[in-house]
């Protein structure tokens, strides 16, 4: 995957604004203006809460007035500072009732469109993914936006705010050095901190990198674990697992002393800046220009504001961070797919119940990685024919089923279904029209009856088990205990491979495709099991077009036509008897097989 495109505050804003626009959260016209209103009304009731204080403070100083008049007066603005403070404690949890539902919603549809993405992109970019390193993009990517909003929506705006609030009171009601004195304070904080958290994003974005790294190696070994536990390699693996988690401790180790000395920074400063304070009320106070209760005023006032700049440390360190996952979401989303649907899309022409005509007319493809592809392949399938393709490995046969499944596009000539090229066609038509069922068939943790329906999940039960009865499974779906509600496992794996195939089969025949494609789809089953499903699909092809990829060529004695691959080009085509006259490379290949037989 190619590296993420940076992108700025501004951008990033707009397009989480997107985001929540998009999000179809309910009440989202009336939650947002709410949830700000009560940030606010909190921010503005914390700073006026050390006024009422202060003031409440003053009353008891010896002055004229009875006692009942200044305690009345007393219990009124401490009565009132009360109230305040618990106005200003419980908004913010009013503002996560009201909110929550919208923050949640833009997550969940940032997480879903950008796995709908991911499984919209190329053939080529999901066979080079790690399953663990994709899965950790999209979380923490759609993590981020919930925090986006919540750290610059809810706490750097209303926080800029409240220091506006704050200083405007020690400006009225104390002196304009206090003011000074908390914004210096304030700007030497602000200084330091994004100083040194920009100095710790490259520990932070190593961080994230070994974290990614390590899960990577961890998925893939437990998707592979079969692989790994047959050629004895679990120390081997383990080895490779304990080499990430160590370069993940030691970026944690940098990353958390960077954050050790930025928090002493922040400390120091602030300790500093409050202690300049007491200074200054203490010196008012005995020059007479202040009472006791402004003291209590100008303290409250300035550990308020260090409440939110703690705060602002935080969530600027997070929010950075925050940035870095969203540019690694937004730059998956960003790529593009290989294979879409063209502007005015051709719909395919209805199913006639005589099968497709699958052509491939001068068609070239080459893989980036490999020498050797396609080169000017050409053949028609009649509708209701069957065409064999056999060939040695790396011969193409592979990538002309993918070609006609639309997996891949040619990068020259036409591949059409019933006339309509198939780069003009809808691809959930072709999907529609064509069933694959591949040499090794990839199951999902579900039960046998979802993973038979996978194809056609409105099919009824009646027609799930006469598919798999068609597929050779009656019998052995009668011997479970939970028949079709048997869970198969991860990946199928508590199937024996013919199992797989011979599900992977009712699959296909459940979708009732108008193009088969059979990529050696017999390979996994023995002689009898074998045969039973050979004469299985010579039945379900009759109404259907079959393209068979076969290595053991007694399985396509039968096709009407045979394809014989070498580096990508046809060099013979025929019926087997045919090809057997030529006494070419298909009769040689014959001859090897028979006489191993």
């Amino acid at each position: 995957m190619r590296a993420a495109e940076k992108f700025g505050f501004w951008r990033s804003m707009g397009e989480l604004g997107r985001l929540v626009l998009r999000s179809g959260a309910a009440g989202l016209r009336w939650r947002l203006p709410a949830a700000l209103a009560l940030v606010f009304l909190g921010k503005l009731a914390g700073v006026w809460a050390p006024v009422m204080l202060g003031d409440a403070i003053n009353t008891l100083a010896p002055a004229a007035g009875t006692a009942v008049r200044i305690g009345a007066d007393f219990v009124t603005l401490a009565v009132a500072f009360a109230a305040l403070r618990l106005i200003s404690s419980c908004a913010p949890y009013a503002r996560d009732v009201v909110f929550t539902p919208v923050s949640q919603q833009t997550m969940a549809k940032a997480a879903v469109e950008t796995f709908a993405h991911s499984l919209a992109l190329s053939l080529d970019f999901h066979q080079s993914k790690q399953t663990g390193a994709l899965a950790r993009i999209i979380d923490r990517g759609s993590r981020s936006t919930d925090f986006l909003l919540r750290s610059v929506v809810f706490n750097l705006g209303p926080t800029a705010i409240e220091l506006v609030l704050a200083m405007v009171v020690m400006v009225t009601r104390l002196d304009w050095r206090f003011a000074v004195a908390a914004m210096a304070t304030i700007v030497l904080y602000t200084f330091l901190t994004f100083r040194i958290t920009d100095w710790r994003l490259s520990h932070r974005r190593r961080l994230n990198e070994t974290d990614t790294r390590a899960a990577g190696v961890s998925v893939d070994a437990m998707i592979n674990f079969e692989t790994v536990k047959t050629f004895g390699a679990e120390a081997r693996t383990v080895g490779r697992y304990e080499t990430a988690m160590g370069e993940y401790v030691g970026a944690s180790v940098q990353a958390n002393a960077s954050l050790s000395l930025l928090n002493a920074a922040q400390a120091l400063v602030l300790n500093v800046g409050l202690g300049l304070m007491a200074v200054m009320a203490g010196i008012e106070v005995m020059q007479g220009h202040m009472r006791i209760g402004d003291v209590t005023t100008a303290i409250l006032l300035l550990t308020g504001i260090y409440g939110p700049l703690n705060m602002l440390g935080f969530n600027y360190r997070e929010i950075r961070q925050a940035f870095i996952d969203m540019e690694q979401m937004v730059g998956l989303t960003s790529m593009k797919p290989d294979i879409t649907d063209a502007a005015q899309a051709t719909p395919l022409p209805p199913a006639t119940g005589k099968g497709a005509e699958l052509a491939f007319r001068e068609v070239e493809f080459r893989h980036d990685a490999r020498s050797t592809g396609l080169t000017g392949v050409s053949f028609v399938s009649p509708p209701g024919t069957t065409t064999a393709l056999v060939g040695p490995s790396g011969a193409g046969k592979t990538t002309a089923v993918r070609l006609a499944l639309r997996l891949l596009d040619p990068q020259s000539g036409v591949v059409s279904l019933d006339g309509v090229d198939l780069r003009l066609a809808r691809q959930a038509d072709v999907r529609r029209a064509i069933a694959l069922v591949p040499q090794d068939v990839a199951l999902f943790n579900d039960t046998l009856f979802a993973n038979i329906a996978f194809g056609r999940p409105e099919a009824t039960e009646a027609e799930v088990r006469a598919a798999a009865d068609a597929a050779e499974l009656g019998q052995f779906i009668e011997s479970l205990p939970k028949g079709l509600e048997t869970v198969v496992g991860e990946r199928g794996l508590k199937l024996s491979g013919g199992e797989r195939q011979r599900v992977g089969i009712a699959r296909a025949l459940l979708a009732q495709p108008r193009l088969l494609i059979l990529d050696e789809a017999t390979s996994a089953l023995d002689g009898p099991t074998e045969a039973a499903i050979q004469e299985t699909l010579r039945k379900v092809r009759t109404g259907r077009t079959t393209l068979v990829v076969a290595h053991r060529l007694s399985t396509i004695v039968d096709a009407d036509q045979i394809l014989v691959l070498r580096r990508g080009k046809v060099v013979e085509r025929g019926t087997h008897a045919e090809l057997l006259e030529k006494a070419g490379e298909y009769a040689a290949l014959w001859r090897r097989q028979t006489r191993a037989h």
